[in-house]
């Protein structure tokens, strides 16, 4: 096969703990990872050289691009001499915390495999995504799953959604890095793991509204009390909970 088309799907966290910062600056963070179905696409063939074309202008085109990056680290780690041309179709908004760049990155690990015949399992690429981000290891499996470390330590769990997933997008400008700055953790011990809340009351929404939260909350409605008044006003319209905020903010509202 010398050409593939893949999906590159968002996702959203239901409910995030940050436990404690970590000696290189990260923070142990605690979530549940559920795939949604707003989608990139990806269109990948094999070239003379590495060739890399967006319909964005928001996708940087150097070093830092993860596309680019995930065919670096693929190539050195099997030897490939070669090159591959890639075309991005974005969907998913730039930064909204949707986790639109990891996806991609782990769409072309998976493409790049295919592509290649190199064979190699879902955790073989999942140790290969975590080179380039935390959460790209959830997008090579994708569904639902339990997020510890960084994020990129990652257990699948069977799970049903039985909602449909608002997604609020105000284009409020918020860095994740900035967020966890100005962050005042809290404890967490002695409380049911996010995993097991999640679990055992996916189809109680009242109940996954008291229980299930996200540390990063209070920061931004602090600085950005536009973002408050967003999940005010969808409690008032009867939806079930406020699962997430996002990097440029996006508000996850499951119904």
């Amino acid at each position: 096969m010398d050409r593939v088309k893949l999906l590159s799907p968002g996702k959203i966290n239901i409910g995030l703990r940050v436990w404690r910062k970590r000696e290189d600056g990260y923070h142990d963070i605690e979530t549940v990872f559920h795939e949604v179905k707003l989608f990139d696409e990806i269109e990948m063939e094999i070239s003379d050289e590495i060739e890399f074309e967006t319909n964005s202008n928001e996708i940087p085109r150097g070093f830092e691009n993860l596309c680019l990056k995930a065919v670096r680290i693929f190539f050195e780690s099997f030897g490939i001499h070669s090159g591959v041309r890639i075309y991005l179709k974005k969907r998913i908004p730039v930064g909204a915390g949707l986790g639109g760049g990891s996806s991609n990155s782990a769409a072309v690990l998976k493409g790049l495999n295919i592509l290649f015949g190199v064979g190699a399992d879902d955790d073989l690429l999942s140790e290969l995504g975590s080179l380039i981000g935390s959460d790209v290891p959830f997008f090579i499996k994708g569904g639902t799953a339990y997020a510890t470390g960084r994020g990129e330590i990652i257990e699948p769990i069977e799970v049903k959604v039985p909602y449909k997933i608002v997604i609020v997008y105000p284009n409020v400008k918020v860095s994740t890095s900035w967020v966890y700055g100005n962050l005042n953790l809290r404890s967490h011990d002695g409380e049911e793991s996010l995993k097991k809340i999640v679990v055992e009351n996916i189809d109680k929404p009242d109940k996954l509204r008291e229980l299930v939260k996200n540390d990063l909350e209070d920061v931004v409605f602090r600085y950005h009390p536009i973002v408050a008044d967003v999940k005010e006003k969808l409690y008032e319209i009867g939806g079930g909970f406020f699962t997430d905020v996002g990097e440029w903010f996006s508000c996850f509202w499951i119904f």
